[in-house]
């Protein structure tokens, strides 16, 4: 556990300092949802890794999650997959998002091992769950809230192998494009201009 941590920690240390020094490339994936209900309308704009393809409207749709990332053709299997998954916001706290994600990770692989710790990110309080699966799988999960008048959290995700070769190299690569996402309120054409 403490392995995956560090990992993750210094993968969050690249990753904050790529995002602090400004060094944002070119915007690649916009992925938003309509207002709905007290829910205003929301967008989230990230970044795909050079070489991925990113999905929101075929694999994302099938698998019930807002933007896949995925290198190579899509399996359906979740390891080496970028998942961002957004919802309205109902429990009280990030932390109790957390508290249940964990819950339902033990029920399901009651002997992992876990952990979790804050992520810097510039416009959004982010805390991420580290999962050591006895199925010789991590997963890692990054929280995130925009804010109360968002109406909404979300969550990116990954699965890595214990013996994967790129193990390093591909959470250096989830924490960059979780850090330099960016939530943004969306307004679509028409009610951009029922406002004129």
């Amino acid at each position: 556990m403490r392995q995956i941590q560090t990992m993750v920690a210094a993968a969050l240390l690249m990753a904050a300092s790529v995002a602090w020094a400004g060094d944002k490339p070119d915007p690649g994936v916009l992925v938003y949802g309509k207002p709905d209900g007290d829910v205003p309308g929301w967008a989230i704009m990230a970044d795909a890794p050079l070489g991925w393809t990113p999905d929101c409207c075929t694999y994302a749709r099938a698998i019930g999650v807002n933007l896949v990332m995925y290198q190579g053709e899509w399996t359906g299997k979740p390891e080496r997959v970028i998942v961002l998954n957004v919802w309205p916001r109902k429990l009280a706290s990030l932390d109790a998002e957390l508290d249940v994600d964990r819950k339902q990770y033990l029920q399901r692989d009651p002997a992992a091992k876990m952990g979790h710790f804050p992520v810097r990110h510039r416009s959004m309080r982010c805390s991420a769950a580290v999962y050591e699966g006895t199925d010789q799988f991590d997963d890692v999960v990054v929280f995130c809230d925009p804010g109360r008048a968002t109406g909404i959290r979300l969550s990116w995700s990954m699965t890595i192998a214990d013996a994967d070769p790129q193990r390093r190299a591909l959470l250096d690569m989830f924490m960059r494009v979780v850090v330099n996402a960016s939530y943004l309120r969306y307004e679509s054409a028409r009610d951009q201009a029922g406002k004129r």
